[in-house]
């Protein structure tokens, strides 16, 4: 049976060999085969460009079908499934009702609240009224047994929620009063919903930050285990994209983002980040992207270089001015007691040595050093819950996708 601490080992472990399938998803099968269960999860898109859900689509170990055939029921996911219409919504509603408390919902993009929601709709009820995506998350997040935010949109509001702002969207915390779990990026490390997802199937909620982020994948920023720290600590800084050294001064925001890009990498099998290809972190995960962390090429003015080549130098000159005082005080010692006279001067004087004589014995003398004696040595829902998804339970609905 995979424990917690095993699966934690896991995870931390993949990140520099060869990933997560070999153990992570056998263990997470055969946990929910003995509990007789593949929970349901539905997948909703709102306001996104979808490239979370691209990302995750396109994971390499494990690959998506070994979470989707072998672990989980998706029962929703529009870009995917092959119905639509009523058939998809109608699948979105019983899941909701019949799994209540049972299912997983993850949610990519913000939620727009611009003319009372109408910026953004899944599909049309059977009047012809659209059916908006602020409806349809108080409707699910109020029923679902976890709420997942994928992507930097969901979790923080992310470039959809960027000045202006014309469809008025906010992240998913600004319209569920529960508990979010967050796995912020643009896009997303497919690796970090897979661990999020399987924390959940297998042991509950994952620890959280402050942000709501899982400290597996967030604890650290990208600054604390960067290959290039030491440039930055001796102010070796790049001027241009391709120049070796720390990127700090061209727009790398790894100093304020956690996550842990700089060990778990992207590329296929973790072959490549952003900063191994000399390109900046533009600090995706963090709260106020895009906004806080543009201009991408410029470096943040509000974090302060670590001086610490300078600081090194003031120790240096300040040990340096210490030790020069103290030999003089010790040279003034030595001449007033009259020491350096006898380890300076008597002590280069010619000696007379006696030497063995034929039995090998030395005869003292005046000049004759005493033997040398060694010593031994030592060892959140804050809107009221509709009750249904609204007007799309008793009449025939026309909208996205349908079950896969």
């Amino acid at each position: 049976m995979l424990t917690r601490r095993n699966f934690l080992r896991l995870c931390l472990k993949s990140v520099a060999s060869l990933g997560l399938s070999q153990v992570l998803v056998p263990g997470l099968a055969e946990a929910l085969r003995s509990r007789g269960e593949r929970p349901p999860v539905l997948f909703m898109e709102l306001m996104t460009c979808a490239g979370n859900l691209m990302s995750w689509l396109n994971s390499l170990d494990p690959r998506i079908g070994e979470l989707l055939l072998e672990t989980v029921d998706l029962r929703y996911q529009n870009t995917i499934m092959a119905g639509e219409g009523e058939l998809a919504l109608r699948a979105l509603e019983e899941t909701a009702e019949k799994e209540r408390g049972n299912f997983h919902l993850l949610v990519e993009g913000t939620v727009p609240l611009k003319a009372n929601g109408l910026y953004g709709a899944i599909g049309h009820r059977a009047n012809g009224e659209p059916l908006t995506m602020l409806e349809v998350v108080k409707f699910l997040g109020n029923r679902a047994r976890s709420v997942v935010a994928v992507g930097t949109c969901a979790s923080f509001g992310g470039p959809y929620a960027a000045n202006p702002n014309p469809s008025g969207s906010v992240p998913l915390d600004a319209v569920l009063d529960r508990q979010i779990i967050k796995v912020p990026g643009c896009p997303i490390h497919p690796d970090w919903l897979t661990v999020t997802l399987s924390h959940l199937l297998l042991f509950g909620i994952p620890d959280l930050d402050r942000e709501g982020r899982p400290r597996i994948i967030y604890g650290d920023t990208i600054h604390d285990n960067c290959p290039r720290r030491q440039h930055f600590e001796n102010s070796v800084f790049a001027r241009y994209p391709g120049e070796g050294g720390c990127l700090y001064r061209i727009g790398c925001k790894g100093p304020v983002t956690f996550t842990d890009c700089p060990t778990r990498q992207w590329s296929g099998s973790h072959n490549n980040w952003p900063v191994e290809a000399n390109t900046p972190c533009i600090g995706c995960v963090t709260p106020g992207f895009r906004d806080r962390m543009a201009p991408f090429f410029e470096h943040l003015p509000d974090v302060d270089l670590p001086a610490v080549a300078p600081r090194a130098r003031g120790i240096g000159l300040f040990v340096g001015t210490a030790a020069a005082a103290g030999i003089g005080t010790h040279l003034a010692g030595s001449i007033l007691s009259g020491r350096l006279r006898r380890n300076w001067v008597e002590g280069t004087e010619a000696r007379h040595v006696h030497l063995p004589d034929k039995e090998g014995k030395v005869e003292p003398g005046p000049h004759t050093p005493p033997p040398r004696v060694h010593p031994p040595m030592e060892k959140e829902q804050r809107a009221g819950d509709p009750g249904h998804l609204p007007e799309g339970r008793d009449h025939p609905p026309g909208g996205q996708g349908a079950p896969p």
